[in-house]
């Protein structure tokens, strides 16, 4: 759950405002903590079946077919935007370490080196043959994410509030104002990314008749959500609170000093430890979310390869196929290195869809329940809020990766 897009929850505070801000943070919370509710109880719903993969669990609401229609596009632009928007933050991060360790004079380096850096590790975890393969660079990911999480809100309490501080929107315009503001919607969404595996990962607890998966499975959302609070909140609301809207997209990158620590919080984005590939290898937590996001594409195309097309399921398939999936990641990560606006963009138009709305019209579908009961009414609010996130939030990434593009060159 915790991953990157936490480090844009002040950004999207500075877009949103104070009032709108909070109670859209708080209004994300509940929601997300309610449709994966509802995903952990439709698990096992069907008495001695459990569907273990999100378009599973569609394919029973709508058919064989439409359910792969509707589920599979959405998980597939979710876990490749994923995948692209950390190449750009493990690029961004090594890039800001430079910046701080590097003393006067010092040969600039350009950020697409630093994304090409952050993938060549990604050419060699992306062979590693399943989940459980990366389960211990996982674990460590999940200390490495409360770790610069604490550390964003920390070091933003200790630079204290800046003397220059404003809180209004920066926009000089009204359009850039309410385009911001689409584009914040994107960046809170983007923060909310568990529903796409929680099946996956409830399909490993044990389950039985008399004690079923979902018990614990529930257990550990709370503690997850309870986490999340502790992480999101503090670092959203500090961190607004002590650069106002001149913060970065990228929290760490509005933190100077102490050199150390922010240079640990980067760290902690990018490096986590040495584990055994063919000796050593350095992992980090973007490293270990990205394997988890692409190990399903990976399945995909390699079924769709043998299954469709009659590859032979060869090591060279593998070899041929994963590569090439980085590569393009890498390319699309270099040529739009915008952090904030592809949060906005791929939160709205992928994540919304997936972690807001669709759970609730999958429960809708097989639950039935009566017309405007006090179930009826809940999901389609969630449904209609989460379809104005899925429309607007795309229009307000898109316009900021625009103006930020016209600014870059691709080699630069």
């Amino acid at each position: 759950m915790v991953g990157a897009g936490v480090l844009s929850l002040p950004y999207a505070m500075a877009q949103l405002g104070w009032g709108p801000g909070v109670a859209i943070l708080i209004l994300s919370w509940i929601i997300t903590l309610y449709t994966l509710w509802q995903m952990v109880e439709m698990h096992e719903m069907v008495p001695g079946k459990r569907f273990d993969r999100y378009h599973e669990l569609g394919q029973h609401a709508f058919g064989e077919k439409l359910g792969l229609y509707i589920v599979v596009p959405q998980q597939l632009i979710v876990e490749v935007g994923v995948c692209i928007v950390y190449m750009v933050t493990g690029g961004k991060s090594l890039h800001k370490v430079h910046e701080l360790l590097c003393k006067e004079p010092c040969k600039e380096i350009k950020l697409s080196y630093f994304i090409m850096i952050f993938a060549s590790v990604h050419f060699v975890l992306s062979h590693l043959p399943n989940f459980n393969a990366i389960a211990g660079v996982s674990l460590a990911a999940a200390v490495m994410s409360l770790s610069y999480s604490t550390i964003a809100w920390s070091a933003s309490v200790r630079k204290g509030v800046q003397p220059d501080v404003a809180y209004g929107y920066k926009a000089k315009t009204a359009a850039g104002t309410v385009f911001n503001f689409f584009s914040a919607l994107g960046d809170v969404a983007f923060a909310y990314a568990g529903h796409n595996v929680v099946l996956e990962i409830q399909a490993t607890i044990p389950s039985t008749p008399e004690k079923p998966s979902k018990g614990p499975m529930w257990r550990g959302v709370v503690v997850a959500y309870i986490v999340v609070a502790l992480c999101y909140f503090p670092v959203a609301l500090i961190g607004y609170w002590m650069f106002g809207n001149k913060v970065e997209d990228n929290i760490l990158l509005s933190l100077e000093k102490p050199t150390w620590l922010i240079v640990m919080a980067n760290f902690f984005v990018v490096y986590l430890r040495l584990a055994i590939i063919v000796s050593l290898l350095i992992s980090s937590h973007l490293f270990a979310l990205m394997q988890i996001y692409a190990m399903p594409v990976f399945d995909m195309i390699e079924t769709l390869l043998v299954k469709k097309l009659n590859f032979s399921p060869t090591r060279l398939l593998r070899f041929v196929v994963r590569n090439l999936y980085v590569a393009f990641t890498m390319f699309i990560g270099i040529t739009f290195p915008f952090f904030g606006g592809l949060l906005g963009f791929f939160g709205g138009f992928a994540f919304a869809p997936t972690t807001y709305f669709l759970p609730c019209i999958i429960w809708l579908a097989i639950y039935k329940p009566r017309k405007y009961s006090l179930s009826w009414c809940i999901n389609w609010i969630c449904i209609v809020l989460g379809l104005c996130l899925m429309i607007l939030s795309p229009i307000g990434g898109l316009r900021q990766i625009i103006l930020q593009s016209k600014d870059y060159k691709f080699y630069s």
